[in-house]
């Protein structure tokens, strides 16, 4: 069946906020849990299942937090659902199998830098490329 727990919806919070922050390092984990009010410790979980996947890394220390391990723009909401949720749509039939398919399709065209980007747009924020 379709089934997508708080799981993906609070890491996807959690990564737009990493992603919003760019380039400048690590970001604390405490510190994006309190923008998006997500429970550290149920961040935590997440986040640790996100770097043994390679989609994330950690730094320890005063200056440690969470960075992408990997090009925000290459990464998709699809494989966060997926690695924090399991398969999408595994067993659905006939109705079922079609909305599972239809879901897949945007969530894989869909990466963390387009959600960073569709946030940014609607805050009201100009992005400017040199």
């Amino acid at each position: 069946m379709i089934s997508i727990t708080t799981k993906s919806p609070y890491a996807l919070k959690a990564l737009t906020e990493l992603g919003r922050a760019g380039d400048t390092g690590p970001v604390p984990i405490g510190e994006l849990a309190r923008r998006r009010e997500v429970p550290v410790q149920f961040l935590e979980q997440l986040f640790a299942t996100l770097r043994r996947a390679g989609v994330l890394k950690s730094q320890r220390g005063v200056k440690g937090g969470y960075s992408f391990a990997r090009d925000p723009s290459t990464i998709t909401v699809l494989e966060i659902v997926e690695l924090l949720d399991g398969p999408l749509g595994r067993d659905s039939e006939g109705v079922f199998a079609d909305a599972a398919a239809a879901a897949r399709k945007v969530l894989q065209d869909t990466t963390i830098a387009d959600v960073v980007a569709a946030e940014e747009r609607s805050a009201g924020v100009s992005m400017y490329y040199i």
